[in-house]
């Protein structure tokens, strides 16, 4: 899930759980809701009333994918201004997954040729950013293909700006997810860190550029332990999704204050943190106004300390102000195919000077607004005031 005025990504990803609400709408170039635009949801077998849902805003869209990228998910911002975009074919991986590079309003191969898990035989790109190395990382989500800790955090050696080699710098992930760089510290999110006692676990991780740069080889984290890599841990209350994925976007504050959600029960969590970037305190902060039960990507504009989060499952985008922890709904659809930019199951954000980046990942599971994975796939966006 990485504000985007540095070359960092963030947000990770995948399947949410949220509840809809009447909103409040942020202002921006999709201004407020349109009084007459309430439209009705259809009849919702996956459990979400039907009509109950409001449309909020006015997201654009940026460009289609055909059927071979059918699941667009994390965005970074590269080095020479432009964005990367993953795609993880989870919606259908009989397409092989790639990361593409969006050039303006359309988007080009950027890596097509990623890697493949031994035992899955599948990549499945998530969460990218560049280091202070200059190289690409991405996340993995293999948890979809396999339970046994075969997720992996990937790097792509950069060539003269050109993709070259690609590697495994550390393995053992269960379900490796949001990838943050903050000066010479690398955060991931895990949203499958269970531990002997705990099968709701989650977990976010750290590791630093030198031990990263001296491995011989991947580093093997150690599952279903507290491995030294492990910052902090939560614990997902499992709701009527039935999904027990945790701890999934991740992004920081202007004091370097960390946050993050969690796309099985919504809790948003402020992790605080020392000068020398130990963690100080974990807690879960209590939001006022609209209600979000669903987090999955986010991204933090540090200049607003305003934090932008998708609501997979209520198909929005929430603006929690992180001064005063109020929330407030930017957009929102009822059950849609994301024609003309629609919100789709959005899934990712990136922010790019006042442009918000979406990802539409249309790919529920039962209690989403969105229903069905269905064509067009699209990558929407909304200018912010």
């Amino acid at each position: 899930m990485n504000s985007r005025f540095l070359p960092l990504l963030l947000s990770g990803a995948l399947l949410a759980s949220c509840q809809s609400n009447q909103t409040q709408s942020e202002s921006a170039t999709a201004t407020a809701a349109d009084s007459t635009a309430t439209a009705k949801a259809a009849a919702d077998t996956m459990g979400v009333p039907a009509g109950s849902i409001p449309t909020v805003g006015e997201p654009k869209l940026l460009f289609k994918l055909p059927e071979k990228y059918n699941t667009p998910d994390g965005l970074a911002l590269a080095p020479n201004g432009n964005v990367l975009l993953s795609i993880p074919n989870l919606a259908d991986n009989s397409y092989p997954a790639a990361i593409l590079e969006i050039v303006g309003d359309s988007a080009k191969p950027f890596l097509t040729n990623l890697p493949v898990e031994p035992t899955t035989k599948k990549a499945a790109p998530m969460d990218l950013a560049f280091g202070p190395d200059g190289n690409l990382y991405y996340a993995e989500n293999q948890y979809e293909n396999s339970k046994k800790f075969v997720s992996r955090l990937m790097r792509v050696r950069m060539q003269n700006g050109k993709p070259g080699p690609i590697e495994t710098a550390v393995d053992s992930f269960a379900l490796a997810n949001a990838v943050v760089w903050k000066g010479n510290k690398l955060y991931v999110t895990d949203s499958q860190w269970d531990m002997p006692d705990n099968d709701k676990g989650s977990a976010v991780m750290v590791f630093t550029l030198d031990e990263l740069k001296k491995a011989k080889g991947p580093i093997h984290l150690k599952p279903k332990t507290k491995d030294p890599h492990v910052l902090t841990m939560f614990t997902t209350n499992v709701n009527e999704t039935g999904v027990d994925n945790g701890a999934d976007g991740l992004d920081y504050d202007s004091k370097g204050n960390f946050y993050t959600g969690s796309f099985g029960d919504g809790t948003f969590y402020k992790m605080t943190m020392k000068p020398d970037g130990t963690l100080a305190k974990q807690e879960a902060l209590p939001l006022k106004g609209d209600k979000i039960t669903c987090i999955d990507g986010l991204v933090i504009d540090r200049a607003t300390d305003k934090a932008y989060i998708t609501g997979a499952r209520q198909n929005a985008i929430f603006v929690v102000n992180l001064q005063d922890n109020t929330v407030t709904t930017l957009a929102q659809n009822p059950d849609t195919d994301g024609a003309g930019g629609k919100l789709d199951q959005p899934a990712e954000v990136l922010l790019k000077g006042k442009r918000l980046y979406i990802s539409d990942y249309d790919n529920p599971v039962k209690h989403f607004v969105n229903t069905k994975s269905d064509a067009p796939h699209t990558e929407s966006y909304i200018d912010i005031k």
